[in-house]
């Protein structure tokens, strides 16, 4: 018998014997080196016949009974799947093709072909806290980003203000990497600087990221004085000069994934894109793909959006375009010359997106051609609304910006530009919502979602199930046969997992009573049911709160305070009692 029949018969065995009790609901834990271990003294003092008799006695607790034990242990087939999590940055609600964009999108498309997309997923109204929420299963303030950027509040350490992870959460990748995955991430982390705050802190094994909330796709030249920061692993580097962020990112988790992919481990890889996210930069053969398309303007694009929409059947037939935005200058009313730099913005956005999307295939690809797309488990999603910032002019880094880039129309898109879609071409990317980015209103928090993989039952379907990216971290825990802490240490999780859901075991994630809560930056919202309380700008204030029925008003049109006086007291009430129990701190309470 050779030694690598020796291997994988006893890998085997060992998740057998794992399957087999916690079928009984009995908890094991086992390190990574107590297995190795284990594995190594059976070999030496186990017969062959003995091993083929053992491995005979467990494969009917086993779950994966075909495994073909005459194969190494590279070949043998995980229990749980590997889960790849593909996060755009500033994807606007409207803007992949499967969603009815005129932008290419193919191989994200192809998720959605075969699994669910979803039309009512909520992420925070920006990056950092969403992220923060994502990894932990929890509200932004518990998971310590309460203020994007802001490290206490008004001058003194305040809990929920610490503008990284909190010891009052565990993030989940620590915790897969504990129950035997491998974990990476690349791409954006947004997530602290300092090394107690690093991706290899919060348990990624393999990682490479930039440690900013943005930084310029060609070099680190970033927004700011000093220029980007980056990690890899537990050490700080360099973005190699010229090299395009999203085939880097792209490339360095194929290259971790791919270093394991015979140790007989599941992963868990998190590819946090930094693309569509400013400055519009692209690599020469994506600078003129869309030239031309965008001639006709902001206002036709987002009419647009919202027809296509309806006709992709992302929204109903009967949904209603909000309101326009007053304080955007018409198409129409711009010079040509304006007219002809504001098309440009849109072209250079959707050869990013464009771009992505063919990294997108890069990593499915690789996937199939070695054998783990079956098993993987694959999720893609935007972080929030489409984003309207515009700091080359306007804002605090307006000055260092116009120091090192040019944006003249022929330099637009390149390395030496710093370009952003800004406010009217943001709007357009949120239709069929009201606002964008930054704000508690649909068109800040609702995000694309696709899902698709092993434990996904429905096949190319579109669902309106209302669930948030809270929701992510309980369902990857699940998968994975891990164990959130319930000893008191850290707080529990406020996300519910989805895996019945996908499976087809029930028809919506949260009842009806159901509540999520988020206070950042001066807006707040509560949602309870089909129902929501939400200010539009700061100061917060809770006279400002306005009502919305947003399954019957999508758009948040029609505000409802004054027709339901009940309910809005009902759930302002509500939004004092979720504010104390999640300690949400506010500017006025110090």
């Amino acid at each position: 018998m050779s030694p690598g029949y020796n291997q994988a018969m006893m890998q085997h065995l060992f998740l057998c014997y794992k399957d087999s009790v916690l079928r009984r609901s009995i908890e094991i834990s086992l390190s990574e080196t107590l297995e190795g271990a284990l594995v190594d003294v059976a070999q030496k003092l186990l017969s062959p016949f003995l091993l083929v008799l053992l491995a005979a006695l467990f494969s009917g607790a086993c779950s994966d009974t075909s495994t073909d034990l005459s194969k190494p242990v590279a070949a043998l087939s995980e229990t749980r799947p590997n889960i790849l999590l593909i996060v755009a940055d500033d994807l606007g609600y409207a803007d992949l093709g499967v969603y009815g964009s005129d932008i290419k999108t193919p191989n994200i498309d192809s998720i959605a072909a075969s699994g669910v997309l979803f039309t009512q997923f909520h992420t925070a109204p920006l990056c950092a806290p969403t992220r923060a929420m994502l990894l932990s299963g929890n509200n932004n303030h518990i998971a310590g980003m309460a203020r994007q950027g802001e490290v206490g509040l008004l001058n003194s350490p305040v809990d929920g203000y610490e503008a990284s992870l909190s010891d009052r959460i565990v993030p989940f990748p620590r915790l897969l990497q504990q129950a035997g995955y491998n974990t990476y991430t690349v791409g954006k982390w947004h997530l602290g600087l300092e090394d107690d705050n690093s991706p290899h802190a919060a348990g990624f094994s393999r990682a490479f990221n930039l440690l900013d909330g943005a930084g310029t796709h060609f070099d680190s030249v970033g927004f700011f004085e000093g220029g980007s920061s980056y990690r890899e692993d537990e050490e700080l580097t360099f973005f190699p000069e010229g090299r395009y962020s999203t085939d880097l990112y792209t490339e360095r988790l194929i290259e971790f994934i791919d270093a394991n992919k015979n140790d007989g481990k599941p992963f868990f890889a998190f590819a946090a894109y930094t693309s569509p996210h400013w400055p519009l930069q692209v690599p020469d053969d994506y600078l003129d793909l869309y030239a031309g398309y965008f001639d006709d303007g902001y206002d036709a694009l987002r009419e647009r959006r919202f027809v296509s929409l309806k006709k992709a059947g992302i929204i109903p037939a009967d949904s209603q375009l909000p309101p326009r935005n007053a304080g955007i200058t018409p198409w129409e009313e711009l010079t040509v010359e304006q007219q002809r730099h504001e098309s440009r913005k849109m072209e250079l956005y959707a050869a990013m997106v464009d771009n992505l999307d063919d990294h997108v295939g890069r990593l499915l690809e690789y996937l199939h051609a070695n054998g783990l797309y079956e098993n993987t488990l694959i999720i893609f999603m935007s972080d929030n609304g489409a984003a309207a910032e515009d700091f080359f002019n306007r804002g605090e880094y307006k000055e260092y910006l116009q120091a090192h880039f040019d944006n003249a129309y022929e330099k637009m898109g390149t390395a030496a530009s710093f370009v952003s879609y800004d406010e009217p071409w943001a709007e357009a990317g949120s239709a069929p919502f009201m606002r964008r980015k930054s704000y508690t209103r649909e068109g800040g928090m609702v995000a694309p979602m696709l899902i698709t993989g092993p434990g996904v039952a429905a096949k190319n379907s579109i669902n309106d199930t209302y669930f948030t990216v809270m929701d992510l971290a309980p369902t990857f825990i699940e998968l994975a046969g891990a164990k959130y802490p319930d000893d008191g240490s850290v707080q529990p999780m406020l996300g519910e997992s989805i895996t019945g859901f996908l499976a087809g075991k029930v028809d919506v994630v949260h009842d009806e009573n159901y509540v999520t809560t988020l206070y950042h930056g001066g807006r707040a919202f509560l949602r309870q049911g089909d129902w929501k309380i939400s200010n539009l700008e700061p100061p917060f204030d809770e006279a400002a709160f306005e009502l919305f029925n947003v399954v019957a008003d999508p758009g948040e049109a029609n505000n409802l305070a004054e027709q339901e006086p009940e309910k809005l007291e009902q759930l302002i009430e509500l939004w004092r009692e979720e504010r104390k129990k999640l300690g949400i701190i506010l500017p006025q309470d110090l």
